[in-house]
């Protein structure tokens, strides 16, 4: 794909409004929450359905070594299962809100992540497209807009990146994480071909290569176990040129997913050496997706604090003033443009706020 082949709608720069635009224990969403299952839904299911195995680090071949951290990545990866299942299950996306209520706040993103991967799925294999992912962003999805993107790249790397287009117009700037959830896949379902290989797929061309190395490194803090010192040598081993847009995704994934406590934070903040302001980077992302979402977690809290050096409503406002002035009319340039602005704002803090 080239790096501006996705059809955009233009929208003026700006903050984003959120509210106007996503292992063994039981299931994350209960089936009675729903609505009874139409035909078409079970077909969908079983021919496209995902069994919550897929969420055990033991088949994926992760190496975790502590159990509270397996069973964090574990409990993350079923509910993003849960949803996408139940999207497929349902089909219609008005239908979703009403079930995630039995999500916990802060898990509820990843299940609007899997929902929006299902809407998308359907999308992309339909005759007749009925935009289905493009209305859950526009209704139910509206406070989690960052992570069903996300999960429309899911949807891209399970048939084709080149059915893009299918999707409809997209954000300018948010569309680039539905390439940051095609990384993302990559990671996690072919760590082998694409983390210890470092393989990125023939048709990600130009600025989406960066994007995509954006998303395969939140998928390291996985299928490395969430473990410093594995992420830390996973990323050095890679080319010098792709170890920025890494480190970006590591800070996502850390702060978002969380999985570790304060001292492990500090560790991970000091390894990061000359990329530190790009692992606030994704700090912040992180920030601003719960703070769109309202369901802030301790762990995005603590990691903004130390990644970022700021509590995470001021890293999710820093997100919106790099926004200002902000030039849509090239995409690839103007998501460069913002990322890089966070990062100028970030670093213009006093030295003497950096944790040690």
């Amino acid at each position: 794909m080239g790096g501006n082949s996705f059809r955009s709608s233009r929208s003026p720069a700006g903050p984003i409004d959120h509210a106007a635009c996503a292992i063994a224990s039981p299931p994350i969403l209960h089936e009675p929450a729903f609505p009874e299952r139409p035909l078409g839904g079970r077909i969908r299911h079983f021919l496209l359905g995902i069994s919550a195995d897929h969420a055990s680090c033991t088949r994926r071949g992760f190496v975790v070594t502590e159990r509270s951290r397996r069973e964090r990545l574990e409990e993350i990866g079923r509910t993003f299962i849960e949803g996408y299942n139940a999207a497929l299950r349902l089909g219609d996306p008005e239908t979703m809100t009403p079930g995630f209520g039995a999500v916990a706040g802060e898990l509820e993103g990843f299940a609007y992540e899997g929902a929006a991967m299902g809407f998308a799925v359907v999308d992309l294999i339909s005759p007749w497209p009925r935009r289905r992912f493009l209305r859950f962003v526009a209704r139910a999805a509206r406070r989690h807009v960052y992570m069903a993107h996300v999960g429309a790249g899911w949807a891209l790397a399970r048939t084709s990146l080149r059915l893009a287009p299918r999707l409809g117009p997209l954000d300018p700037l948010l569309r680039w994480l539905v390439i940051d959830g095609y990384g993302f896949h990559a990671g996690y379902f072919h760590h082998h071909d694409a983390i210890d290989r470092q393989r990125r797929p023939s048709v990600v061309h130009g600025y989406s290569q960066n994007v995509f190395d954006q998303g395969l490194g939140r998928a390291l803090w996985f299928v490395k176990g969430a473990d410093i010192a594995g992420v830390t040598a996973a990323v050095r081993a890679f080319p010098q040129h792709r170890r920025a847009d890494l480190w970006s995704g590591v800070g996502l994934a850390v702060a978002y997913a969380g999985g570790v406590g304060a001292e492990e934070l500090a560790a991970l903040f000091s390894a990061a050496g000359p990329y530190r302001l790009e692992l606030g980077q994704g700090a912040a992302f992180a920030a601003k997706a719960r703070e769109g979402a309202g369901n802030p977690a301790d762990h995005t809290e603590d990691a903004c604090r130390v990644f970022c050096r700021h509590d995470a409503a001021k890293a999710a406002a820093i997100t919106d003033l790099a926004l200002e002035g902000l030039d849509v009319t090239d995409s690839a340039a103007a998501y460069a443009a913002w990322r890089a602005n966070i990062r100028q704002r970030l670093g213009a803090s006093p030295d003497k706020e950096r944790p040690g």
